[in-house]
């Protein structure tokens, strides 16, 4: 199996294990085909903590026919009853809008890439010095066009709705040494149920191809499951995006909104940032609470010589005391002089062993 570098960057954002996740708003067809509204999702993704904008680089022409033959109609779902060619028409991008799009995120240090979908999509996507490739789950199966894309030396990122396992490796091999690689575990329902998501496919991604970053292009509604993606070790999350579902739009409906989004980016980080490692111990946090856990003290007086019971000594709280472990071995010792109630119990205040009744209790 080829091996592939990770973690990677993109415009210089590091993505791996040792980052929080890269977000990823997808813009998609979510403009509505108007420029001014393409330019505003731009400025919203920003403001709601994207690391990167994407767009989708094809026409209706390039990735399909205009024709009404079987096959060529959808039948059910979001999309029931229209073409494929009316659909694409109507969802694309317009390749003259890519450079003030990109000129618009670079002008707000956002980094912005797109999905093509046929070679002259690369092309463009190169003049343009995109950072990044992503290929759509739709098309991973199209290993030429994986080939075509990792010549340019940029990272990839895959998504793998549908895919087999073994369609998943074949897209790894032509990826080849190429470029840094990225899967993103991908279920292309629209919308996805969250029983379809099976989030613990992403740690098998990344144990199954050794050195490839795995993470998430989610479809569901909500950000429950991209805050999950995390807790399982996505690197990256990919979401839809829109200025506003009642506004329409061909992905509108499984889309979130800029304040939606921000709220699953601030989740999504502070469920990063909650994993940490693994340890034991005081943490900042808790400084101080170790002097309010339980701790020998002195209940009621005690006179000099006099013989410790369980009336007079007992685990309480606050800590400053000896450890409430020491309790058999404190009971029955005299103490070695006048002790008052709220004492907490230290070993110098305990007569010597011999000087106590009973058998030896150290």
């Amino acid at each position: 199996m080829t091996q592939h570098s990770s973690p990677f960057a993109i415009a210089g954002r590091p993505i791996g294990a040792d980052h929080p996740p890269y977000l990823i708003a997808e813009m998609s067809g979510n403009h509505n085909g108007d420029l001014n509204r393409a330019l505003a999702l731009v400025d919203a993704a920003k403001a709601a903590g994207a690391d990167a904008v994407k767009l989708q680089t094809y026409t209706a022409d390039t990735i399909t026919i205009d024709h009404d033959g079987p096959g060529f109609r959808l039948d059910d779902g979001l999309w029931g009853g229209r073409t494929l060619h009316d659909l694409y028409r109507e969802a694309h991008t317009p390749w003259a809008w890519h450079e003030p799009l990109f000129a618009r995120a670079r002008a707000l240090g956002l980094a912005i890439f797109s999905s093509p979908f046929d070679e002259t999509a690369v092309e463009l996507l190169e003049r343009l010095d995109a950072p990044a490739f992503k290929i759509a789950s739709f098309e991973m199966i199209d290993l030429p066009l994986i080939r075509r894309a990792a010549r340019s030396g940029k990272p990839l990122i895959v998504s793998t709705g549908l895919a087999t396992l073994g369609e998943i490796a074949e897209a790894v091999e032509a990826v080849g040494d190429c470029a840094p690689l990225a899967l993103l575990h991908c279920v292309s329902g629209y919308p996805t149920p969250p029983e379809d998501c099976n989030l613990r496919t992403i740690p098998h991604l990344a144990a199954a191809f050794s050195g490839v970053t795995a993470g998430l292009s989610d479809h569901s509604t909500g950000i429950a499951v991209p805050v999950a993606a995390t807790a399982v070790g996505a690197t990256i999350i990919e979401k839809h995006f829109t200025l506003s579902r009642a506004d329409g739009g061909v992905d509108s409906a499984f889309s979130l909104e800029p304040a939606e989004f921000k709220a699953m980016a601030d989740a999504v980080r502070a469920a990063w940032a909650a994993m940490g490692r693994v340890e034991y111990g005081v943490k900042p946090s808790e400084v101080g609470g170790r002097d309010y856990r339980r701790s020998l003290y002195i209940v009621a007086d005690v006179a000099a010589g006099e013989v410790l019971t369980p009336a007079q000594v007992r685990s309480i709280r606050p800590g400053f005391g000896m450890a409430p472990k020491h309790l058999p071995e404190v009971l029955g010792r005299r103490a070695a002089r006048a002790l008052t109630r709220g004492t907490p119990l230290r070993w110098d205040m305990l007569a010597p062993v011999e000087d106590s009744p009973g058998e030896d209790r150290l």
